[in-house]
């Protein structure tokens, strides 16, 4: 198989996402991120990283470290929790003589400032906060719960919706803090839930839409329903750590707050400008890429190769606003030349994606199989430029292992070789699958 012209592998942090093809540094891609992230680090905790600083994040399953790093691109996102670790502050409201102790136990981020919160009634035990908000809104509450044997304690988190003399819209999610298991309860609205695992703790998370409401309410709530063989009220206690509410119908990285007004701000990612006019052949090539979406949240995020950045002369990948659909374009004159669509399994797991482009033959690979052709089309005159966050205000968020550009077409069996699995581990660690 021939050497690609440019690759992208996460081989390190810095100002760039940089590429070890070519040498030259002329594949490296500019990053910007205004401000500091978390990431996930080689040990498995998490770790803060610097203004303008690029994150590899490394992958958790079953709570452990697995396989290599990538690089993460994750939207805006504000934690509108003015602290976010300290559940002794004022700003979080007790009920029926629960207590908070802080710094208990160490925590995700590897240090001793997780909260033990104790409820010591069977009473309605919660605590809670509220913040005033948008309405029509999707907002996703998240906090980190420690795994405890026990299996069930204080183990309901809640949102709730709500206007000054209406209705309110609630969503409460339990978990057993043993098994990772949830129950949600809906009383009015749309849920989701996730639960992410990360070796000690569960990172549980709740999203929900505000409808015509104004005024939020979020907290965690002794159980009030015989879900995990618990009595209808609880008495016990669990230990909590880095509780986040964000905009937004998903969970991203934790961001850490201390007392800010309004909270805290992780600005959008943004990679671009890798390559140049030698780098890439208008003729023919291919362009392939190992990657994963953050979610299956029905958006566009596009990127690919473009004349100077123009989505009217470019070649593209999207996730499209099709449920775990990837797509391949050429935009030619600002009209598709065509659409090359594959629906994924899950979009949120890593996928090897190739596309193969040449005048009047055009094909995708997806994990080793060929899943669509085109033999009409045309190519663009100019490429210049590889970027994953130009793209039409449809910018690319989501998880990179690697990107190869090739400046010829590769045969059939060289496609399916590039995007197939090159062991058991590495199909296992990109599909999330635990090996035992």
């Amino acid at each position: 198989m021939a050497k690609p012209k440019l690759a992208l592998i996460p081989s390190a942090q810095g100002s760039k996402l940089f590429s070890v093809l070519p040498s030259s540094g002329v594949g490296d891609f500019t990053f910007t991120r205004s401000g500091s992230a978390t990431r996930i680090n080689s040990q498995g905790l998490i770790e803060t990283v610097a203004n303008g600083v690029s994150r590899l994040n490394y992958p958790l399953i079953d709570g452990k470290v697995v396989g290599c790093p990538h690089h993460i691109l994750e939207p805006q996102r504000t934690n509108l929790i003015t602290y976010s670790e300290d559940f002794s502050d004022a700003g979080w409201y007790k009920l029926n003589s629960v207590t908070v102790s802080d710094n208990e136990e160490i925590s995700p981020d590897g240090t001793l400032n997780a909260s033990l919160i104790n409820s010591p009634n069977t009473s309605n035990n919660l605590i809670n906060n509220s913040i005033s908000v948008s309405v029509n809104t999707d907002y996703t509450f998240s906090v980190f719960i420690k795994k405890d044997n026990n299996e069930s304690r204080f183990p309901e988190l809640f949102l709730r919706f709500y206007t000054s003399g209406g209705n309110a819209y609630e969503q409460y999610t339990q978990i057993n803090t043993k098994t990772g298991i949830t129950n949600v309860r809906e009383e009015f609205g749309v849920n989701s839930n996730t639960v992410e695992d990360y070796g000690d703790y569960w990172r549980l998370s709740l999203t929900t839409n505000s409808n015509t409401q104004t005024d939020c309410i979020f907290g965690f709530n002794s159980a009030k329903s015989n879900v995990f063989g618990t009595s209808n009220q609880q008495v016990g206690s669990a230990i909590i750590f880095g509780a986040q509410l964000e905009q937004g119908s998903f969970p991203t990285s934790y961001i850490p707050t201390n007392g800010e007004s309004g909270g805290v701000t992780r600005s959008a990612e943004t990679a671009n400008g890798s390559g140049d006019a030698t780098t890439f052949n208008d003729s023919e090539g291919v362009l392939m890429t190992e990657i994963s979406a953050l979610s299956d949240d029905s958006t566009n995020r596009i990127f690919g190769i473009s004349n100077n950045s123009n989505f009217n002369e470019s070649i593209l990948l999207r996730y499209s606003n099709n449920s775990n659909e990837i797509i391949a374009q050429v935009r030619k004159g600002g009209v598709y030349e065509f659409s090359m669509n594959h629906t994924l399994n899950d979009s949120t797991l890593f996928s090897k994606i190739a596309f193969k482009y040449k005048q009047n033959d055009f094909s995708l690979f997806v994990n080793g199989f060929e899943v669509d052709t085109s033999p009409t089309g045309d190519i663009i005159t100019g490429l210049d430029t590889l970027s994953l966050s130009y793209v039409g205000g449809n910018q690319f968020y989501g998880n990179t292992k690697q990107i190869q550009y090739y400046n010829s077409v590769l045969t059939d069996s060289e496609l399916e070789q590039l995007t197939s699995w090159t062991s058991f581990t590495d199909m296992a660690n990109g599909q999330q699958y635990s090996i035992i």
